[in-house]
């Protein structure tokens, strides 16, 4: 399979764009990133179950500075969901110059240091960066898959199945 690379960008980013104010992420940061380059490509990516086992598959922590745009950009965030405290993650597309789209209380630009400052619900530490991995590793493995339904309905009908009713 043969990548463009920037072009895959700009559509993960547009469509990222378009999400802006969104809920339909809450709890569900690394659905919105994963999303943003599936939906607007028309391919699947395999990353982990959560962002923190994302950013270990994709070795987050070896990458420091300013994430380049397109890049997946990692945190470890702690905190209880489904009865179990632990380090579930957090993640955001970078969209270069130093910010970051996310799903956190809804789909929000920061800068991607600033991530570190927001506080999450009772109970949940604040972010902490970890690191970003360039497209290129996202894309390790995937394949074509062309998506059916909209995605911001897929995604709250999967936190739902998962959480339940209420969402953090």
């Amino acid at each position: 399979m043969e990548h463009d690379w920037q072009r895959y960008i700009d559509n993960a980013v547009a469509w990222a764009h378009a999400a802006l104010g969104s809920t339909a992420y809450t709890t569900r940061c690394l659905a919105f990133v994963e999303d943003a380059y599936e939906r607007s490509n028309e391919v699947e990516v395999f990353g982990g179950d959560s962002a923190r086992e994302s950013a270990e598959l994709y070795a987050a922590h070896e990458s420091s500075g300013e994430p380049p745009r397109g890049a997946f950009v990692f945190y470890d965030n702690t905190g209880e969901l489904l009865g179990t405290r632990q380090n579930w993650g957090h993640v955001g597309l970078s969209l270069g110059d130093g910010l970051v789209i996310h799903a956190w209380d809804r789909v929000r630009l920061d800068s991607y240091l600033a991530v570190q400052d927001l506080a999450g619900p009772p109970g949940w530490d604040s972010p902490r960066l970890v690191g970003w991995t360039p497209v290129e590793r996202i894309f390790e493995g995937s394949r074509p898959r062309v998506w059916v339904g909209d995605a911001a309905e897929a995604a709250e009908r999967m936190a739902r199945e998962r959480f339940g009713e209420a969402k953090r």
